[in-house]
Protein backbone atom coordinates (compact mmCIF):
# COMPACT_ATOMS: atom_id res chain seq x y z
CA UNK A 1 0.00 0.00 0.00
CA UNK A 2 2.89 2.36 0.71
CA UNK A 3 4.24 1.75 -2.80
CA UNK A 4 0.88 2.75 -4.30
CA UNK A 5 0.83 5.92 -2.24
CA UNK A 6 4.37 6.78 -3.34
CA UNK A 7 3.48 6.15 -6.98
CA UNK A 8 0.35 8.28 -6.67
CA UNK A 9 2.26 11.17 -5.10
CA UNK A 10 5.21 10.77 -7.49
CA UNK A 11 2.99 10.87 -10.54
CA UNK A 12 1.22 13.94 -9.15
CA UNK A 13 4.47 15.81 -8.58
CA UNK A 14 6.25 14.84 -11.77
CA UNK A 15 3.33 15.22 -14.17
CA UNK A 16 0.98 17.89 -12.85
CA UNK A 17 3.77 20.34 -12.06
CA UNK A 18 5.27 20.32 -15.57
CA UNK A 19 1.81 20.48 -17.18
CA UNK A 20 0.94 23.53 -15.11
CA UNK A 21 4.24 25.24 -15.92
CA UNK A 22 3.95 24.50 -19.64
CA UNK A 23 0.35 25.59 -20.04
CA UNK A 24 0.89 28.76 -18.01
CA UNK A 25 3.89 29.75 -20.16
CA UNK A 26 2.13 29.12 -23.49
CA UNK A 27 0.39 32.53 -23.71
CA UNK A 28 3.71 34.38 -23.43
CA UNK A 29 5.23 32.19 -26.13
CA UNK A 30 2.22 32.83 -28.39
CA UNK A 31 2.59 36.60 -27.89
CA UNK A 32 6.26 36.43 -28.91
CA UNK A 33 5.31 34.21 -31.90
CA UNK A 34 8.02 31.68 -31.10
CA UNK A 35 6.70 28.70 -33.07
CA UNK A 36 9.45 26.18 -32.15
CA UNK A 37 8.96 26.90 -28.45
CA UNK A 38 5.19 26.62 -28.86
CA UNK A 39 5.58 23.24 -30.57
CA UNK A 40 7.73 22.12 -27.64
CA UNK A 41 5.09 23.31 -25.15
CA UNK A 42 2.38 21.48 -27.06
CA UNK A 43 4.39 18.24 -27.15
CA UNK A 44 5.28 18.61 -23.46
CA UNK A 45 1.65 19.20 -22.53
CA UNK A 46 0.48 16.15 -24.47
CA UNK A 47 3.14 13.83 -23.03
CA UNK A 48 2.61 14.91 -19.44
CA UNK A 49 -1.18 14.86 -19.83
CA UNK A 50 -0.98 11.21 -20.83
CA UNK A 51 1.36 10.57 -17.90
CA UNK A 52 -0.97 12.35 -15.50
CA UNK A 53 -3.53 9.62 -16.00
CA UNK A 54 -1.22 7.62 -13.72
CA UNK A 55 -2.17 9.96 -10.86
CA UNK A 56 -5.81 8.99 -11.30
CA UNK A 57 -5.10 5.27 -11.81
CA UNK A 58 -2.83 4.90 -8.77
CA UNK A 59 -5.18 6.99 -6.66
CA UNK A 60 -8.11 4.80 -7.68
CA UNK A 61 -6.17 1.59 -6.98
CA UNK A 62 -5.07 3.00 -3.64
CA UNK A 63 -8.67 3.83 -2.75
CA UNK A 64 -9.79 0.31 -3.65
CA UNK A 65 -6.98 -1.36 -1.71
CA UNK A 66 -7.53 0.75 1.39
CA UNK A 67 -11.22 -0.19 1.41
CA UNK A 68 -13.40 1.08 4.29
CA UNK A 69 -15.66 2.89 1.80
CA UNK A 70 -12.90 5.39 1.04
CA UNK A 71 -13.97 5.87 -2.57
CA UNK A 72 -17.51 6.65 -1.43
CA UNK A 73 -16.50 9.61 0.70
CA UNK A 74 -17.58 13.00 -0.63
CA UNK A 75 -14.09 14.45 -0.94
CA UNK A 76 -12.82 11.45 -2.91
CA UNK A 77 -15.76 11.67 -5.30
CA UNK A 78 -15.23 15.42 -5.68
CA UNK A 79 -11.48 14.94 -6.28
CA UNK A 80 -11.98 12.26 -8.92
CA UNK A 81 -14.64 14.33 -10.68
CA UNK A 82 -12.41 17.41 -10.66
CA UNK A 83 -9.51 15.36 -12.00
CA UNK A 84 -11.62 14.16 -14.93
CA UNK A 85 -12.66 17.78 -15.57
CA UNK A 86 -8.96 18.67 -15.49
CA UNK A 87 -8.15 16.04 -18.11
CA UNK A 88 -10.93 17.38 -20.35
CA UNK A 89 -9.50 20.88 -19.93
CA UNK A 90 -6.08 19.55 -20.94
CA UNK A 91 -7.62 18.17 -24.13
CA UNK A 92 -9.05 21.64 -24.84
CA UNK A 93 -5.67 23.25 -24.16
CA UNK A 94 -3.99 20.78 -26.51
CA UNK A 95 -6.53 21.62 -29.20
CA UNK A 96 -5.88 25.34 -28.78
CA UNK A 97 -2.12 24.83 -28.77
CA UNK A 98 -2.37 22.95 -32.08
CA UNK A 99 -4.51 25.74 -33.51
CA UNK A 100 -2.03 28.37 -32.30
CA UNK A 101 0.90 26.51 -33.87
CA UNK A 102 -1.05 26.28 -37.13
CA UNK A 103 -1.98 29.97 -37.04
CA UNK A 104 1.54 31.15 -36.28
CA UNK A 105 3.13 28.77 -38.80
CA UNK A 106 1.30 30.19 -41.79
CA UNK A 107 2.54 33.33 -43.49
CA UNK A 108 -0.63 35.34 -42.88
CA UNK A 109 0.03 38.26 -40.56
CA UNK A 110 -3.65 38.73 -39.78
CA UNK A 111 -4.04 35.57 -37.67
CA UNK A 112 -1.79 35.88 -34.65
CA UNK A 113 -3.58 33.33 -32.42
CA UNK A 114 -5.06 35.92 -30.06
CA UNK A 115 -8.20 33.86 -29.55
CA UNK A 116 -6.21 30.75 -28.67
CA UNK A 117 -3.93 32.83 -26.46
CA UNK A 118 -6.85 34.05 -24.37
CA UNK A 119 -8.49 30.63 -24.13
CA UNK A 120 -5.23 28.92 -23.14
CA UNK A 121 -4.60 31.56 -20.47
CA UNK A 122 -8.10 31.23 -19.03
CA UNK A 123 -8.27 27.43 -19.14
CA UNK A 124 -4.77 26.92 -17.74
CA UNK A 125 -5.57 29.27 -14.85
CA UNK A 126 -8.75 27.33 -14.13
CA UNK A 127 -6.77 24.10 -14.37
CA UNK A 128 -4.27 25.35 -11.78
CA UNK A 129 -7.11 26.17 -9.40
CA UNK A 130 -8.57 22.69 -9.95
CA UNK A 131 -5.22 21.06 -9.06
CA UNK A 132 -5.08 23.18 -5.88
CA UNK A 133 -8.63 22.26 -4.89
CA UNK A 134 -7.83 18.58 -5.38
CA UNK A 135 -4.73 18.98 -3.22
CA UNK A 136 -6.82 20.67 -0.54
CA UNK A 137 -9.40 17.87 -0.67
CA UNK A 138 -6.72 15.19 -0.36
CA UNK A 139 -5.09 16.77 2.69
CA UNK A 140 -7.68 18.60 4.76
CA UNK A 141 -10.83 16.42 5.26
CA UNK A 142 -9.20 13.73 7.34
Amino acid sequence: MDLLLWLHIGFAIFTLGPITAATMSAPRVIRTKNVPALRFIQRTTRIYAIGSIGVFVFGLILGIVMGDGLLGRWYMTASMTLFIVGIVLLVLIDRDLRAAVQALSNESAEDDAKVENGRIAAISSLLSVIWLVILFLMVVPE
